[in-house]
């Protein structure tokens, strides 16, 4: 496969004190593959994805080299990268509800996404919108169409994102932790629309997460980062199999101890099992 995007010791620091947060990054995406960012809170996942997109402030300094077919991202001046975000570049955020303005119905937005981006008329541009939360297993979509973000759930509006940013058709879809603040039915069935959309369309993702069992569902290679460095990256499964480095290892162990933990609620000791028979039993006879 064909390369898209090559990162190469991209390093971020503090403007103020000059305090390094992200050191010597570096990886490379092919074309429809899917890299799976993984790691604890503060470890960088998600600050290497905003310089990615462009989205640093003043108060940050940045350099190194993130080519994407061809463009260097972190010479660009802002005007450009705000070009790229969207068409060519596409970010699904953690919590939704922080991507629409509250005071607009979530089609007037999808609409103005569209005729800006995509040179849509409105009325293409309405028909576009209701056509692509279709795709992503929205039901009464007319009706989600008029109303506003507070009106609709965490799980839904997740989907709205999923739709606007694949009806952009960006070279790369970069997904932050975007089934955290869900619960579990709502997280497995965005995961389905993930797995879905890698299957149809083939999108280059790159998908954060801080567990291993979500990345594993969803990416061919994973980036494991700690302290602000990139410590270990390969395939999922080989990693998972034979973590090399200590905290991916650490990693690693505490995924299998929940899986440990969640199968001993499902399957309890035999002892257990019979005890619980005969508790049943003395209810019945009292």
């Amino acid at each position: 496969m064909t390369e898209l995007l090559r990162v190469e010791n991209m390093q971020v620091a503090l403007k103020a004190s000059g305090e390094p947060l992200l050191e010597d990054i570096h990886f490379s995406l092919p074309r429809h593959a899917c890299l799976g960012l993984v790691g604890e809170s503060g470890s960088g996942k998600s600050l290497t994805c905003r310089t990615l997109m462009g989205l640093l402030d003043r108060a940050f300094t940045c350099s190194g080299r993130a080519w994407l077919n061809g463009v260097d991202l972190l010479a660009q001046p802002p005007e450009k990268m705000r070009a790229l975000r969207g068409k060519t570049i596409g970010m699904i955020l953690q919590h939704p509800m922080n991507a629409f303005d509250p005071l607009q119905s979530v089609g007037k937005q999808m609409v103005e996404t569209f005729t800006t981006h995509l040179a849509l008329s409105p009325r293409e541009a309405r028909e576009r919108a209701l056509e692509m939360m279709q795709n992503v297993s929205l039901r009464d979509v007319i009706a989600l169409f008029d109303r506003y973000p507070s009106q609709i759930s965490g799980g839904m509006l997740q989907r709205i994102m999923i739709a606007i940013a694949l009806a952009l058709e960006p070279q790369l879809l970069i997904a932050d932790e975007p089934t955290t603040a869900l619960d579990s039915v709502t997280q497995h069935d965005i995961m389905t629309a993930f797995r879905a959309i890698r299957e149809r369309l083939g999108t280059t993702m790159i998908f954060i997460s801080h567990d291993f069992g979500v990345i594993n569902h969803i990416a061919d290679r994973v980036l494991v980062m700690h302290q602000g460095r990139s410590v270990e990256q390969g395939e999922v499964r080989q990693v998972l199999r034979h973590p090399q480095h200590e905290h991916t290892r650490y990693l690693v162990a505490s995924r299998q101890a929940l899986q440990r933990r969640y199968q001993a609620l499902l399957s309890p000791p035999a002892n257990d099992m019979e005890a619980v028979k005969k508790e049943v039993a003395y209810d019945r006879v009292g």
